[in-house]
């Protein structure tokens, strides 16, 4: 018999640092501290993960306004862009039983999309919070792409993902299922 699934929300470097200059960084901060209100009222666990290279202990590193992190919520400390690699990640959600993520967060491009990327071949099934992940325009190559397209490709790309056995969605913050 299966385990019953177990929903933990992932919330990668939502923090003071990080978040500035991002696209919609004021709605992408509200609707994520609103699916965050919206698991705690439903029991479902909040993991939050920082990344250390902004400068542990200064205001850089602190969670960006309005949220706030409650009393006995875990906080995984890294140091690259995939939450898993030399982290306390899997040992966390393994004692969270965790079976699903809801990932919001910043840098969809880098430790946003490497993270689900590494939950999905962990086994683990995920939902990408559409309108709570955000990230900088950026140029490669010459190129200019904005912050609004990567986040439209990041969700792009995650609607399609496929592995076996797994459930993959992309749901907005007031939809997805807690």
């Amino acid at each position: 018999m299966a385990s019953p699934e177990r929903t933990v929300v992932l919330a990668i470097d939502l923090q003071a640092g990080v978040t500035p200059g991002c696209y919609d960084e004021e709605g992408v901060l509200v609707r994520a501290a609103a699916l965050v209100d919206r698991a705690r009222a439903a029991g479902v666990p909040v993991v939050w993960v920082h990344h250390d290279p902004v400068g542990v202990g200064t205001p850089a590193w602190e969670l960006a306004e309005p949220l706030r992190r409650a009393e006995g919520e875990a906080l995984v400390r890294k140091s690259y862009r995939d939450s898993f690699a030399d982290t306390t990640l899997r040992q966390t959600l393994d004692d969270l039983g965790a079976t699903r993520l809801v990932i919001t967060g910043a840098q969809s491009d880098f430790c946003v999309r490497t993270t689900m990327q590494r939950a999905a071949a962990e086994g683990y099934d995920v939902t990408l919070v559409s309108d709570a992940h955000t990230t900088v325009d950026t140029e490669w190559d010459g190129v200019a792409i904005s912050g609004e397209q990567i986040v439209a490709h990041t969700n792009m790309y995650f609607a399609g993902l496929r592995y076996p056995g797994q459930r993959f969605a992309v749901a907005t913050h007031d939809t997805v299922e807690l």
